[in-house]
C-alpha cells in the first residue's frame, strides 16, 4: 500500500524514528507504551530506507511503501528543527540496524517524545532493517 509522504515525517538521530497518520497498517501495530523511552522491538515488522522509497514490511500482507524522496525529514538530534536530507536519515537508520516506526491518528505539531511513546495511543515500535 502507497502512503502520501504527507502523512509522514522522517526524524533524524542516534535512533531515527518515521511517524505515519492514517497508516493503513495502524491497526496491525502493536500498541506502544514506552513511558521509560525504552521502545520495544516490533517482531515480524522490517523496514528497507532507501533514498527514493522506504518499505516497512511486517507479517502477512501488512505493509506499506513511502515515497520517501519528497517526504519531509526533520534534524531530531536537537542541533536543529530544519528539514534534513533523506539520504542523511537513510544513514542513520543503517547505522541504528533500523527505525522507530510511530502509527498515530495525525502527525504531531511539536515532538513530544514523552507524550508520544508513553500515552498509549501510538502503535508500533522498533522495526529492524531487513536482513
Amino acid at each position: 500500500m502507497l502512503l502520501n509522504p504527507e502523512k509522514t515525517l522522517f526524524v533524524r538521530g542516534a535512533t531515527p524514528a518515521l511517524l505515519l497518520s492514517d497508516a493503513p497498517v495502524h491497526d496491525a501495530l502493536p500498541v506502544l507504551t514506552a513511558p521509560d523511552g525504552a521502545v520495544p522491538r516490533c517482531e515480524g515488522w522490517s523496514i528497507v530506507p532507501q533514498l527514493t522509497l522506504c518499505v516497512v514490511d511486517g507479517p502477512g500482507e501488512h505493509g506499506l511503501v513511502v515515497p520517501a524522496l519528497v517526504a519531509p525529514v526533520l534534524d531530531g538530534t536537537g542541533a536543529s528543527t530544519e528539514p534534513g536530507d533523506m539520504a542523511d536519515w537513510c544513514t542513520d537508520a543503517e547505522q541504528a540496524g533500523g527505525a522507530v516506526v510511530l502509527s498515530l491518528e495525525q502527525l504531531p505539531d511539536v515532538l513530544d517524545w514523552a507524550h508520544l511513546l508513553g500515552s498509549g495511543t501510538s502503535r508500533g515500535g522498533f522495526v529492524s532493517l531487513l536482513a
